[in-house]
């Protein structure tokens, strides 16, 4: 049996302070919770811990992944195929794979989310920017998310964060 596909582990409980946290070279952090390799690559869930006002990503498509953003704590903004929305606490945000999204903090406060992924393999890619101590020229970043297949746009992302007042 295969790591991808091997049978899941017998029953656990993820603690409050269980996972292991990835710091961002931004202002989103990462805590792995449930990683595809636990689950024969069919989902994988983590929590972005955002600081105020924080964007999480440039504005970018999945070609195979879908993600959904359950807010915790905080205020979510989000452009999913070119509209605007704000999700609070309790809200489900959902960014399906080939539709354009972004999201960010909207809010002064902290903001935590889940963030679930299915099929896994896209928290690899948030994995990879625990590695960097300066963030990444948006060239190498590009190159980073094409690998998970994603497409990334800079030129829409700016103006997102011009209006909004957001740290990228």
């Amino acid at each position: 049996m295969t790591e991808q596909t091997r049978a899941p582990a017998g029953p656990r409980v993820l603690g409050a302070r269980d996972g292991r946290i990835v710091p961002s070279v931004g202002s989103v952090s990462n805590r792995f919770m449930i990683d595809g390799r636990e689950t024969g690559g069919r989902f994988a869930l983590l929590q972005h811990l955002f600081e105020p006002r924080a964007l999480a990503a440039p504005m970018h498509l999945h070609h195979d992944d879908d993600e959904y953003t359950f807010v915790l704590s905080g205020r979510i903004g989000a452009v999913l195929g070119g509209e605007e929305v704000v999700g609070g606490p309790g809200d489900l945000i959902f960014k399906p794979h080939g539709q354009w999204h972004t999201f960010w903090n909207a809010g002064d406060e902290p903001a935590v989310v889940l963030e679930m992924i299915s099929p896994a393999g896209l928290e690899e890619l948030f994995r990879s920017f625990g590695d960097f101590t300066t963030p990444p020229d948006p060239q190498t970043l590009a190159e980073m998310a094409a690998k998970y297949g994603c497409d990334l746009d800079f030129d829409a992302t700016f103006p997102i964060v011009q209006r909004h007042g957001l740290v990228f």
